[in-house]
């Protein structure tokens, strides 16, 4: 599986870059994908505050991709944080509850509330908080 995120600037808002990834994240393509990222989170240099990694079509992440989500917020540049979108009942969520990443990491059920830019907290399924200061 090819993938190659690349950011949407003309409908990202300004200093967003969000990006979707593929619908299976695993052994075979997670090491893959990293440098792709970290690309897009160069593209957009100073001006990047948040990182929206949209999980939402991912059906299918095991702990590479948890590997690959918490590398990816290790190495963003301090200025900028991570936000990940996940189908509340998907894969994707519970791999990122179980992990315990999601203690680290703001997840939000939609897109459109990731880009809030006043969204204090993520929930989770079953209405749970993952807690992220408004920046």
């Amino acid at each position: 599986m090819t993938f190659l995120p690349r950011p949407c600037e003309p409908c990202d808002p300004p200093g967003y870059a969000v990006l979707a990834l593929p619908q299976e994240i695993d052994f075979c393509n997670a090491a893959g994908l990293l440098p792709l990222i970290m690309t897009a989170v160069d593209h957009h240099a100073s001006g990047l505050r948040f990182l929206v990694l949209d999980l939402s079509g991912t059906h299918f992440m095991d702990s590479q991709g948890v590997r690959l989500l918490d590398e990816v917020r290790r190495r963003l540049p301090g200025h900028a944080r991570l936000r990940v979108v996940a189908a509340p009942h998907g894969v994707a969520s519970r791999v990122l509850e179980l992990s315990g990443l999601r203690r680290d990491v703001p997840v939000y059920d939609d897109l459109a509330e990731a880009l809030r830019e006043e969204s204090g907290t993520a929930t989770g399924p079953g209405g749970g908080a993952g807690g992220e200061a408004a920046a």
